[in-house]
């Protein structure tokens, strides 16, 4: 798709490993691949409140039990 052969890809890592440092890269790929984890696991698990009522006469009959 972007055409990028084997020496592209290794100025790209030359060019990431001068910027970041070599130190500083592991901490990097360690913070994305704790985000994709979380946000799968975000995605996955249901909703914790939910506040959507069931259906139109629930909601009334609890409007006339509160007001009596």
């Amino acid at each position: 798709m972007f055409g990028l052969g084997a020496s592209e890809l290794i100025i790209i890592l030359v060019i990431v490993v001068i910027l970041f440092g070599a130190t500083r890269l592991p901490q990097i790929g360690k913070g994305i691949g704790e985000a994709i984890k979380n946000f799968k696991k975000a995605s996955s698990e249901p909703d914790e409140i939910d506040v959507t009522p069931k259906n139109k006469t629930e909601g009334a009959e609890a409007g006339k039990e509160s007001k009596s």
